[in-house]
């Protein structure tokens, strides 16, 4: 894993220096303290950081050309079928003279063009700069594991891992995008291709990305997550080749010419990825496992369960962050406002396992493949209210809406006001509420009028309509995964764990999300995987006798921080402090007396307001680092409270 940067300026006349690429290295050293390079050639240049994991030789270092030095890499991933690329390619007349998959990338360029990133199988964000054309081509991995941001201005184009490389250039500006705001409001992230910053921009999975030295810029898409046709397997033979094809992908992610561990939680996903490490592993797997003092949050002793059955070497941790001190630090490494507040235990798990390991496996995207959310059932059980007139639905929502709000944010009036709104919407609106934060009313009710003025026609609910559309499903719950893989997956799950691993120098693979694996699971039937009502019905059958049947017949437990009590003890002054400062309430974005109410709600138990002031606080915090003190490269110092 590593961290990658670059520049190309549309006027040949005018060249990229190193030290302006070196600088944009230097912000994200913490992706790759292995190794740093920089190569420049008149006006694009291009750098890298490097964590060494396979091929440990200096040779392999990036940037990276090929034979003679007319086209030159600059990579971030793992390529797991490079050395079958590699061969095809040999056969094709290359020559190779590193064993690294980086150079496997440069000679499919060659040979294939654009079409190269179709053949490959891992995760992957890339910058090639192919001389002969003049042409700077890049690419993001099917699912959004590796991120990669963009700069189009006037005269330059500049890109990089993370957006504050990018912000190193003086002559980009740095400003708040009001519609981007208003997104992570609604949903708890920035949905690709927007960023919180006007100007940058995302790179979304599966797409690819041509730029000219004279300025021009083409965007496709190469990959889409097909559930049609469906497969013609029987129960025995699907579980047969879910269980085959599950250990072909943990298989393919032992790679590593450094230790590598797992997390884990004591969920299904987790543990079924540790399960199939220890199969094909010769040394004991080490497995990492963090929990709180809060009982209600702590899986550790169903994680005991699979070290204990597999003689793992197990480490655990219990989580007493000084959330104070460690938000600061979260939001630098985010870069954007960023409001799950799972990146909490996230980044010290990260932080921990770090100490012992360079690469961890983990079960994401489990849930999103095998339909593992209670949203799921929730959401297709809604559709039976569907008979119900939408008129009539529509009125009834309306008559809860028209109730005070001291009233309607109370519980239950604020669950009834939350289903009675959804219910009144179309089905993928229904389900953008379903899985919203700060519903439209309550925007509406929170905002100034300054700021929704500014957000006027912003409608986070259409990316779900798009994305339903987008969706060749033919059945409602694979409708619903698609539209989770494309969105909440991509751009909140994947952004967690990449920023809170390479924050301190760590590796994560995600053997569900191999693409391969996937496409066969989508092609599966929607029954497979939501049976009535039990969540991954045919990942549990092709676990059974390999994980505890303890672990697979529990409820699910989400992996979250206790921010209702921190809301409550540790955070109440920070949040007082900064939700409520006079720069806080000159910004005009929120009506202060709506903020003081929430507060003030939460700190008496009146209403569960913890993600919500989560969310404001956050934002509060990004908005001091990256916007009033426009911090473009450095750790924020000081308590952020200081000059409230």
């Amino acid at each position: 894993m590593c961290g990658i940067a670059g520049k190309l300026y549309f006027d040949r006349e005018r060249h990229v220096s190193e030290a302006e690429i070196q600088t944009m290295t230097d912000a994200i050293a913490h992706r790759g303290p292995d190794g740093e390079a920089v190569w420049v050639d008149g006006n694009v240049g291009l750098g890298h950081r490097r964590l060494a994991i396979i091929d440990l030789r200096a040779i392999a270092a990036q940037p990276m050309a090929n034979e003679d030095g007319s086209i030159w890499v600059t990579f971030n991933g793992e390529i797991y079928n490079f050395q079958e690329l590699r061969a095809e390619l040999e056969a094709r007349g290359h020559r190779f003279r590193t064993e690294s998959d980086t150079e496997a990338i440069v000679h499919a360029w060659e040979e294939y063009g654009r079409a190269c990133v179709e053949r490959l199988r891992g995760m992957f964000a890339f910058a090639i700069w192919d001389g002969p054309r003049r042409t700077l081509f890049l690419a993001r991995d099917r699912v959004g594991k590796k991120p990669l941001f963009y700069f189009a201005g006037r005269d330059r184009f500049v890109f990089a891992s993370e957006i504050k490389a990018i912000l190193t250039d003086s002559d980009v500006p740095i400003r708040p995008d009001p519609i981007a705001l208003d997104h992570y409001l609604a949903l708890q992230y920035v949905p690709s291709p927007q960023t919180a910053f006007g100007g940058i921009r995302k790179l979304p999975a599966a797409h690819w990305m041509e730029v000219r030295d004279g300025g021009r810029i083409e965007i496709g898409r190469y990959w889409w997550l097909r559930y049609e046709p469906k497969r013609r397997l029987s129960l025995p033979d699907a579980v047969a080749e879910l269980r085959w094809r599950i250990a072909e992908a943990v298989r393919l992610r032992l790679m590593s010419d450094v230790p590598l561990g797992a997390f884990l939680s004591g969920g299904v996903d987790s543990s079924a990825v540790v399960a199939h490490m220890a199969v094909a592993m010769e040394r004991p797997v080490r497995t990492f496992s963090v929990g709180f003092e809060e009982a209600s949050l702590d899986e550790r002793p169903f994680a005991r369960m699979i070290a204990d059955r597999y003689a793992t070497d197990h480490t655990e941790l219990v989580v007493k962050p000084s959330v104070v001190d460690i938000l600061p630090r979260l939001v630098w490494h985010y870069d954007e406002p960023f409001g799950d507040s799972s990146a909490v235990p996230s980044y010290a798990i990260a932080e921990l396992t770090r100490r012992h390991v360079t690469v961890v496996l983990n079960g994401d995207g489990g849930d999103e493949n095998f339909a593992g959310y209670h949203r799921y059932v929730a959401n297709r059980r809604a559709h039976r209210g569907d008979v119900i007139p939408l008129g009539l639905r529509r009125r009834a929502a309306a008559l809860i809406g028209r109730l005070p709000a001291s009233i309607r944010q109370r519980q239950p009036w604020r669950k009834l006001a939350s289903v009675s709104e959804a219910m009144a919407q179309i089905p993928e609106r229904r389900y953008a509420r379903w899985i919203s934060h700060l519903s439209p009313s309550e925007r509406k009710e929170l905002y100034s009028a300054s700021f929704a003025e500014a957000v006027e026609g912003s409608d986070p609910e259409q990316l779900f309509v798009e994305a339903f559309a987008l969706s060749d499903a033919k059945d409602w719950t694979d409708a619903t995964l698609e539209t989770d893989v494309s969105l909440y997956l991509a751009d909140d799950l994947l952004v967690k764990m990449d920023r809170a691993t390479m924050a301190h120098s760590l590796e994560a693979r995600s053997p569900f999300l191999d693409h391969v694996l996937m496409e066969f699971v989508a092609t599966l039937p929607a029954t497979f995987k939501l049976a009535g009502a039990e969540k991954k019905w045919i990942l549990r059958a092709a676990l059974r006798g390999v994980v505890p049947d303890a672990i697979l017949d529990r409820p699910k437990m989400g992996f979250g921080a206790p921010i209702s009590s921190w809301f409550r003890h540790e955070l109440r002054e920070m949040a007082q402090d900064l939700l409520l400062s006079p720069r806080a309430l000159q910004r005009g974005y929120f009506r202060p007396e709506v903020v003081a109410r929430m507060l003030n709600e939460h700190v008496h138990g009146q209403a569960d307001r913890a993600d919500d002031l989560w969310d404001l606080l956050v934002l509060e915090v990004w908005h001091r680092t990256f916007i009033d003190d426009a911090v473009r490269a450095r750790i924020p110092e000081g308590p952020l409270a200081s000059g409230v």
